[in-house]
């Protein structure tokens, strides 16, 4: 077809040409326009000739396109026919959710307004706290939406589970207000609300003038008068308004104080009122049935609006496999990355009937891994450890399957993943750890016929760090809490501050010339003596700049150096306007409505730094360096021994989890190895992590040193000293320097006993003891039954700094020598004198030189 068009081309062109060559060089005007009309008719063939090559190519470009479409149409085709989809259930499973408590009906606290003689209850731990249930009441109405098919529950938040409370919730000032907010789970019906408030307030208090009000998602629920003697514990309860409730909710309670009739001293430390930790929110409600289905996913497996830790139970498989664990552990890093601040419990069971209330099963695995399988109800049938089609026939091996089912009678869910080969398991488990995989999934079934794959990012790419350029903006940034920066506006004389994290990534290290550009404004009302702006870089001020009232609504900037030193990888920049109004104070009261600063997007960087990292450091590791870079973890690797126990896959879960709240991809390529059949190839390229007890870690020479070591027989040494410690139930953490790459690190995760491994979970898992992580050896071990991390008094963890370090640097020569002066500055007046003394000598010698050279001569 091309050949020919071209020859057709060809034809006309040289058609043309003849014409052109025989023009006689006489012409008269009916010539002329005969040639005119000749040469209108050639270019409109011409012209039709082109439009038809266009859309012959056009057509040709289609069809071709067409048939490759046709031909990936066809091997889909030839892959869907492989299987018949079953009918769908006409009884999609439903989750009915079953709380720990005995219902009750229509229960509530009892009203008091009496004055407490009683002491105030020593405070709880921050644990979630659950109390019995009250008798109940038939004073109250039933609430209209509430089906008598259902009973009704009560739950308890205690004010002590947040941490803003603590000891106690004081407010101090004229206006004070304190916050404190809670959540409902989307299963929940309330039936009734009620906020059960215990406080204490200063005697100097106008009884007249002082009131405490109670506001909840700012609307007002309530007020009392704050007119206790001589700081009497006082009780009062609030009726909620079940509409109030939502999802999302924020208790604001706000005081008006008062100690004088005519004028009140705002700064007056008489001006107190305290609410007590053993102050609560009770909510009845009434569980409503949940129809599962993949397309809620991770809910109802991870709810984040649950006041309670998720707990997940991962069932036994009967035998455990490299694929199998790997499967594990990606998934059990995408429900760190999902559950992410969120207290989160995981376990291994061996059945079902180990299952207890609030769990959520993960079964993973082939049918022949877990026969429980062939138990349930599901929409695929199972048998001879083969998951069936429509057509009674095997699915295919390389296709994966999500389904979700319930089990115990419909209180418990559970997520199948699973496939007839390990192959189709691993298919699956991907889908679910790629959000934009995942979120196409629907329905009680899913089969995944495939999942892309998704490219590393770089390993320096950390979403919620500092950008990887030099130069960029303050909307390049995001705010505490993950949301990307955008233009604030604070009002009032006591505006909150303006902030953004400033994350350095782990391997940054900045030296002198970074920058700062800020680009706010303010309104003209501010009185330009007393009014500034301030910068501050985790609480310490680097730079500050007086107001003026000259085009005062304009945009303005302000430049300042940031100090390399105070870059953190935890660092959050801020901006403070101190606001003070031209007119003075009338009675204590500022008038500073009109008041308002803002910053905007565009407030530029400009940063100096470079790459240099020192390993082994297990301070790295709260950011999850280096297991972190790149952020997918493809360059991570786990070793767990040949013969896992509970407490080594446990262990495992605890770090995944751990990898997955510090890092954010999308995707997860983290691989699990079994001792003894890590790749050569691995052991090179990527950081390992060993995890397992003394006489089964999997690699013994993170434990080869001539520092502090455990050997077996429960023997300790360190120095020349030999121990044997029995019971050893510390666990310990260590990171050396690979043997075959010195670039990569080797970390153990080990013990002596069970009991240790529990301890390095613990470590894992808990953040207070997590951010206490340092030096390249860390021992902890629990001073007490079932201590609490944020008692300092519950464990005990020593560090170790022993094992040779290797500074990794990616710099030019001229950062290399100036990074060279910035460590060894000292050296700088040393060699000064050495150079000077050296110059001295040569030029000594060379004029002894000359010298006798016109003596000789």
């Amino acid at each position: 077809m091309k050949r020919s068009m071209l020859s057709l081309l060809r034809y006309w062109l040289s058609k043309l040409a003849g014409h052109s060559n025989a023009r006689p060089a006489q012409r008269s005007r009916h010539h002329q326009r005969l040639r005119r009309v000749g040469a209108w008719r050639q270019s409109r063939v011409l012209i039709a000739l082109c439009i038809s090559i266009v859309v012959i190519l056009g057509v040709a470009s289609i069809r071709v396109s067409a048939q490759s479409d046709s031909n990936l149409r066809q091997e889909e085709d030839a892959l869907i026919q492989e299987f018949t989809l079953p009918e769908p259930s006409s009884s999609p499973p439903v989750l009915r959710p079953r709380p720990s408590q005995a219902p009750a009906r229509n229960s509530a606290p009892t009203r008091s307004n009496a004055p407490s003689s009683q002491t105030p209850s020593p405070t709880p731990t921050p644990e979630p706290e659950t109390e019995e249930t009250p008798e109940p009441s038939t004073e109250d109405p039933i609430p209209s939406g509430i089906d008598d098919a259902f009973p009704t529950y009560t739950y308890t938040l205690e004010f002590n589970r947040s941490p803003v409370v603590g000891n106690r919730l004081r407010m101090e000032g004229v206006y004070p207000e304190s916050r404190l907010g809670f959540t409902r789970p989307r299963e929940w019906n309330i039936a009734s609300a009620k906020v059960l408030l215990r406080y204490q307030h200063s005697p100097s208090l106008l009884s007249q003038r002082s009131f405490l009000t109670l506001r909840l998602n700012n609307t007002s629920i309530g007020s009392i008068a704050l007119d206790r003697s001589e700081a009497e514990i006082g009780e009062a309860v609030f009726d909620v308004p079940i509409s109030l409730v939502q999802d999302v909710n924020e208790l604001s309670m706000v005081a008006d104080q008062h100690t004088s009739e005519t004028c009140t001293n705002p700064s007056d430390p008489s001006l107190w009122t305290e609410i007590l930790p053993d102050s609560k929110i009770v909510l009845e409600f009434q569980p409503q049935p949940i129809t599962l289905d993949l397309s809620l996913y991770p809910y109802p497996f991870i709810d984040q609006l649950s006041p309670d830790p998720t707990r997940l139970s991962y069932l036994m498989p009967t035998a455990d496999s490299d694929q199998w664990l790997t499967a594990l552990a990606r998934f059990q890093t995408s429900v760190g990355r999902v559950s992410r601040t969120r207290s989160l419990d995981t376990q291994i069971v061996e059945s079902i009937d180990d299952l207890t209330w609030g769990d959520r099963l993960i079964v993973i695995g082939t049918p022949q891994e877990q026969p429980l399988l062939s138990e349930l109800e599901l929409p695929f049938p199972i048998e001879n450890d083969q998951i069936l089609d429509g057509n009674d026939q095997p699915l295919p091996a390389e296709v994966g399957v999500l389904m979700v089912t319930t089990v115990q009678d419909g209180s418990v869910p559970a997520l199948i993943i699973s496939g007839n080969s390990e192959a189709g398991v691993a298919k699956a488990t991907q889908n679910l750890v790629q959000p934009n995989a995942r979120n196409i999934v629907a329905g009680e079934a899913a089969v995944i016929d495939r999942v892309d794959d998704v490219p590393s990012p770089d390993p320096r790419n950390w979403p919620g760090y500092l950008p990887t350029t030099n130069s960029f903006q303050l909307s390049d940034l995001t705010v505490p809490g993950g949301q990307p920066f955008q233009e604030v506006t604070v009002h009032g004389a006591k505006a909150p501050m303006v902030q953004a994290d400033f994350r350095a990534l782990p391997d940054d290290r900045f030296s002198r010339g970074s920058t700062m550009t800020l680009h706010y404004s303010h309104s003209p009302q501010v009185n330009p003596r007393t009014s500034t702006v301030e910068i501050l870089l985790d609480n310490v001020a680097i730079g500050s700049k007086r107001l003026s009232n000259r085009n005062a609504d304009a945009k303005k900037t302000f430049k300042v150096n940031l100090p390399g030193n105070l870059i953190k990888t935890n660092s959050v920049l801020s901006v403070r306007f101190n606001l003070n109004p031209r007119e003075s104070e009338f009675c204590g009261l500022t008038t500073d409505d009109q008041l308002w600063g803002r910053v905007y997007g565009d407030t530029s960087f400009d940063l100096k730094r470079g790459t240099v990292v020192t390993l082994p450091d297990l301070e790295l590791l709260k950011t999850g360096y280096p297991l972190t870079a790149p952020q997918d973890l493809s360059e991570a690797g786990i070793v767990i021994p040949e013969n896992p126990q509970p407490s080594d896959i446990n262990t495992l879960l605890s770090l995944t989890q751990r990898l997955g709240q510090l890092s954010q991809a999308d995707s997860v390529k983290l691989a699990v190895y079994r001792a003894g059949a890590v790749p050569g190839d691995v052991q090179e390229e990527k950081h390992l992590v060993a995890i397992g007890r003394r006489d089964r870690l999997p690699l013994e020479s993170a434990l080869q040193t001539e520092q502090f070591g455990l050997r077996d027989g429960f023997t300790r040494f360190w120095r020349g000293t030999q121990v044997r410690a029995l019971p050893d139930t510390e666990g310990m953490i260590r990171s050396v320097l690979s043997p075959q790459n010195p670039e990569r690190i080797l970390l153990a995760l080990t013990a002596q006993t069970d009991q240790g491994l529990s301890e390095v979970q613990s470590l894992l898992s808990e953040d207070p003891l997590f951010a206490q992580l340092r030096g390249d050896t860390v021992l902890i071990n629990s001073n007490e039954e079932n201590p609490s991390p944020y008692d300092s008094r519950g464990y005990s963890l020593t560090v170790l700094q022993e094992a040779a370090q290797r500074r990794i640097e990616r710099l030019d020569p001229l950062s290399r020598i100036s990074l060279f002066f910035q460590d060894y500055w000292f050296m700088l007046p040393t060699g000064i004198v050495i150079i000077a003394l050296a110059l001295y000598v040569i030029s000594q010698l060379y004029l002894n030189r000359i010298s006798n050279s016109e003596r000789s001569s």
